[in-house]
């Protein structure tokens, strides 16, 4: 079993991630002897759906300090309330409850557990995680979700894997009412990958109206297999966008979503993947680490972008990510402006699929792959690029002023 990077709590904890993420076989190898609760199954799902409060009953057997996991618990969120009830009595038993979807639980479960179970999420791997196993080009094409890349036949567990998500949740849980629709607006939605979302034009192509739109896109967040980043305003310097970016949550997903054809060109659907191949490190980097940090992305009504700014206590990181092996004056230009208007940004990074470490007008520039490689959830940006300095050699001959003119 590939070594997970999520650290263990050490107190009863929810554990969200996308199906395909690891969550079983990673509480298997670190919970041998919990007990198990798996609501995926019929029979036990109808048996607790039916009697929740069985549980009090099956725990209170249990000697202190057992562990017990309850898998999928959103398939039955009134046994949220006995979870509750059996961690007042104080016995010490831990609770691991996970899920692949936070809509139900949003309806009060983890408010009503607030403080006695904390919240991680399990994020597909990141490259530090397989090591020598990671390629670029095949995290690309395939992701990174585990049940994906790690089956004999990725390409086809890929196609597969919106079906099913499509068919055991949005379906079973009655999340919308017309299937078809819903599967277009996927298809449509994944043009907007990487990009602002246009509710009323999403809307246009699909035939529903931008309230739908709305509802649909907060039903892929709620199911975890969607994000939005808002857009960095605070103590704005000029006019900026305020509508948020949307992403799948993983690269590979995307690629099976979106159609292609004679017209499409494949270096834009290449960018657009990588720079969610980024994200979705980085989300796992807060997540696994430096949770007070968010991600937003900066862009000013005339078009000049950051695609990502790290902000926290302890970090102002903005990172421009580009689908190019050389490095041009433009590619610069959002990290420049950036920098001119929040002076105290500290480092400003551009990731891109060349070979060389670069140093231009402020701008380190890494290779994309190496940048990923290197990224430990405890280690700080700075520390991470000072790794990659080091494994570099000498930081003076990777200075450059002269780029590509383009």
């Amino acid at each position: 079993m590939i070594n997970r990077l999520l650290t263990l709590p050490n107190q009863s904890f929810f554990l969200l991630g996308p199906r395909g993420t690891g969550k079983s076989t990673w509480l298997k190898a670190c919970f041998p002897h919990a007990l198990t609760v798996d609501l995926l199954n019929p029979a036990t799902q109808f048996e607790y759906t039916t009697h929740p409060e069985f549980l009090y009953s099956v725990v209170r057997s249990l000697p202190d300090q057992a562990d017990i996991i309850v898998d999928e618990i959103q398939k039955v969120p009134d046994i949220l309330s006995v979870v509750h009830g059996l961690i007042e009595e104080n016995k010490g038993w831990r609770f691991i409850l996970t899920g692949s979807s936070a809509r139900k639980l949003r309806r009060g479960g983890v408010d009503l557990l607030a403080g006695r179970a904390i919240l991680r999420t399990m994020h597909p791997f990141i490259a530090l995680e397989l090591g020598d196993a990671f390629s670029l080009d095949h995290a690309l094409t395939y992701g990174m979700v585990p049940s994906i890349i790690m089956s004999n036949n990725p390409s086809e567990s890929l196609k597969s894997y919106v079906a099913i998500y499509l068919n055991e949740e949005v379906k079973a849980e009655s999340l919308v009412r017309n299937l078809t629709t819903f599967s277009r607006f996927l298809e449509i939605l994944s043009f907007s990958h990487a990009s602002q979302i246009n509710a009323a034009a999403i809307g246009r192509d699909c035939g529903v109206d931008r309230k739908t739109v709305e509802l649909w896109t907060q039903i892929l967040q709620d199911l975890l297999i969607g994000s939005e980043l808002k857009p960095f305003v605070k103590r704005a310097a000029r006019k900026l966008v305020s509508h948020p970016k949307f992403y799948f949550f993983d690269c590979g997903v995307f690629r099976s979503v979106r159609p292609k054809g004679p017209l499409d060109r494949p270096a834009e659907i290449d960018g657009a993947a990588l720079e969610g191949l980024v994200l979705q490190h980085l989300l796992a980097w807060i997540t696994f680490g430096y949770t007070d940090t968010v991600t937003y992305f900066w862009r000013s009504q005339s078009g000049t972008e950051v695609d990502f700014v790290l902000y926290g206590e302890s970090i102002f990181t903005a990172i421009e990510v580009k689908n190019t092996g050389q490095v041009r004056q433009q590619d610069l230009k959002g990290l420049i402006a950036f920098k001119a208007d929040y002076p105290e940004c500290g480092r400003l990074l551009l990731l891109y699929r060349g070979m060389q470490h670069l140093y231009i007008d402020g701008v380190l520039c890494l290779p994309c792959d190496t940048f990923l490689r290197h990224l430990h959830p405890l280690h700080t940006i700075e520390q991470i690029v000072e790794g990659i300095k080091k494994q570099n050699g000498n930081e003076g001959s990777s200075k450059q002023r002269a780029i590509h003119p383009g």
